[in-house]
C-alpha cells in the first residue's frame, strides 16, 4: 500500500506484529519506521532494550529463534531487519531445507508470539509472487515506497502542507511544480527541510510566489526553471540574461545544454501528441510529467512550429558536439535560445 494509506492503517486499530517497508524512496521508509517504533514504544523515543538490529542476509533459523525468544528486560521483542533480500526474486531455485525453513517462517507469521514484532526493510521492490510476501501482506502491513517523480509529487505536497497547516497560492504551486520537474532525482529529505524553513519564513497561512522564491532562490533548479519558462514565453532578453547569470554562477554548459535539449524535445513531443488529439492534462501520462506541468507545456508548445523545434534540436545537437570538441563557446547556446524565442516563423 502507498504511504498515506499505510500511515492511516498504522494509526488505527490493533498494531500488527510484522511489517515490510520496501522500495526506493528512503524518505517514506524512514518516516514509516520511526512511526512504527514510536507506537511500539508507547510514545517513547528510545527503547533500546527491546530493539534488535540485523543487516543484510540473516539465517532463517536465527531469525525465527529471535522471534520466538521472550524478552528479558522489556515487554516487547522488536527485530529490525534491514537490507533484507528475503522478499526479492530468487536468482536460483531454493533447496528443500530452505523451503522447509521458509514454510516454518510463514507459519510463524500467521501465529506470531504476542511479545514479538518484526520490521523488514528493503531498498528493492519486493516480488509479490513469493509465498512469504503473500503471507506477510496477509498478516501484517506492507509499505510500497516507490521513488517519487515530478508527475506524482502532489500526494507528498498535500500531506506536507497539511502538516504545516499551510497552502500554496496558484502561482506558487505552478512555480514549485516547474522547479521540481527539473530535479533529477527528487530529494524529499531536502524538500521537506526547505518547506520547514518556508513555514518559519512566513506566518501567513497562504504561501505566496514571492515567499517561495525567497526560500528556493538558491536552488539551481529554480534558475533553470526560470530560463526554460522565459524560452517557453519567447522572452529572448530575459532568457539570455538568465543564461548569462547561470554561466557566471558556475553552472556547467553541458547541464544547461542538456536541460534545453530536453525541453525542446518535450515541446516537440507535445506538438505531435496535440496533433493526435491529446491535450491538456491528458499529456501528462505519455510525457511522464505532473498534469499541471504537462498542461502548461502543451500551452507553450502551441507557440512553436514543428519546423522551429526541429531546427532548434539540430542546433543543440551541433552545439553539443562543438562545445565538447572546444570548437565553440557559450555563443552557441545563445544562438539556440534566440532561434527559439524569435517571433517570426511561429
Amino acid at each position: 500500500m502507498k504511504y498515506s494509506e499505510f500511515m492511516g492503517r498504522l494509526g488505527s486499530g490493533e498494531l500488527p506484529h510484522i511489517f515490510l517497508l520496501a522500495g526506493e524512496e528512503h524518505y517514506y521508509i524512514e518516516k514509516a519506521k520511526r512511526a512504527i517504533l514510536h507506537r511500539l514504544g508507547s510514545g517513547k523515543e528510545d527503547f533500546d532494550d527491546a530493539l534488535q538490529k540485523f543487516t543484510g542476509e540473516i539465517g532463517l533459523e536465527t531469525l525465527m529463534g529471535n522471534i520466538e525468544t521472550a524478552p528479558f528486560f522489556a515487554e516487547k521483542n522488536v527485530l529490525l531487519v534491514q537490507d533484507t533480500p528475503l522478499f526479492k526474486a530468487a536468482k536460483a531455485e531454493a533447496g528443500k531445507e530452505r523451503e522447509k525453513q521458509v514454510a516454518r517462517l510463514i507459519s510463524l507469521f500467521e501465529d506470531m508470539p504476542p511479545y514479538s514484532y518484526v520490521i523488514f526493510i528493503s531498498g528493492d521492490k519486493p516480488d509479490k509472487r513469493k509465498k512469504i510476501y503473500k503471507a506477510l501482506e496477509k498478516a501484517g502491513l506492507v509499505l510500497e515506497a516507490e521513488a517519487l517523480r515530478a508527475w506524482n509529487i502532489d500526494d507528498w505536497l498535500r500531506a506536507k502542507l497539511h502538516e504545516l497547516k499551510k497552502e500554496l497560492e496558484p502561482e506558487a504551486a505552478a512555480y514549485f511544480h516547474g522547479a521540481v520537474s527539473l530535479m533529477q532525482p527528487i530529494s524529499l529529505d531536502f524538500l521537506d527541510k526547505e518547506f520547514d524553513k518556508l513555514s518559519l519564513y512566513t506566518r501567513e497561512r497562504r504561501i505566496s510566489l514571492s515567499d517561495l522564491k525567497q526560500v528556493f532562490a538558491s536552488l539551481p533548479e529554480v534558475s533553470n526553471f526560470a530560463l526554460l519558462d522565459a524560452v517557453s514565453n519567447k522572452q529572448a532578453g530575459k532568457a539570455l540574461a538568465l543564461l548569462k547569470r547561470q554561466l557566471q554562477e558556475g553552472t556547467y554548459f553541458t547541464i544547461i545544454l542538456a536541460m534545453l535539449t530536453r525541453h525542446v524535445r518535450q515541446l516537440w513531443q507535445a506538438r505531435v501528441l496535440m496533433a493526435q488529439g491529446v491535450r491538456g492534462k491528458a499529456l501528462a501520462k505519455p510525457l511522464e510529467l505532473n498534469p499541471f506541468i504537462a498542461e502548461k507545456l502543451g500551452q507553450a508548445a502551441e507557440r512553436f512550429s514543428e519546423e522551429v523545434l526541429k531546427m532548434a534540436m539540430l542546433e543543440l545537437i551541433d552545439a553539443d558536439y562543438k562545445l565538447k570538441m572546444g570548437q565553440a563557446g557559450e555563443e552557441v547556446l545563445e544562438h539556440a535560445i534566440i532561434l527559439l524565442c524569435r517571433r517570426q516563423g511561429i
